[in-house]
């Protein structure tokens, strides 16, 4: 009987690992006359784990984190196997600042100041599109608040 439990959970794990992904909101935002859709990572646990264990992002596709606090914030590449840029963004959705993050790395990319959202993209969607700290989201009234 154990042993049907343990099948039973190796089997349903990767099913029920996934569905906090299925729940989050998408919003479509645009910068500097670019449109975008994205996933809103609004909860801790979305939060936590953002692109984890994904193998790639649609050319237009990202993830935007909305924070409780607007603080300075850190991101990471653990588990992450995409190459991304991210965008810290105020309340006001001006970007702050945008970092280049390798994958699978620890290093810490912090915001340049109090940022209510970071925006990851495919490394280098920013840069090809001329888009730069100082520019601003529009969309942003349409995005859940953080919870």
């Amino acid at each position: 009987m154990n042993r049907v439990f343990r099948w039973l959970f190796i089997l349903v794990l990767p099913l029920t690992s996934g569905s906090a992904m299925a729940e989050m909101p998408v919003a479509d935002l645009g910068i500097s006359g670019h449109a975008f859709s994205v996933e809103v990572a609004r909860t801790h646990d979305t939060r936590s784990r953002g692109l984890m264990f994904r193998q790639s992002l649609g050319e237009n596709d990202g993830m935007l984190f909305v924070f409780a606090e607007t603080v300075e914030q850190s991101m990471w590449m653990m588990n992450t196997a995409i190459p991304l840029s991210v965008a810290f963004i105020d309340e006001a959705g001006v970007i702050l600042n945008i970092a280049d993050m390798a994958p699978y790395t620890l290093t810490a990319h912090r915001s340049a100041g109090a940022a209510k959202y970071a925006l990851e993209m495919n490394l280098g969607w920013f840069a090809a599109r001329k888009i730069a700290a100082g520019a601003r989201l529009t969309g942003l009234e349409k995005v859940p608040p953080a919870r």
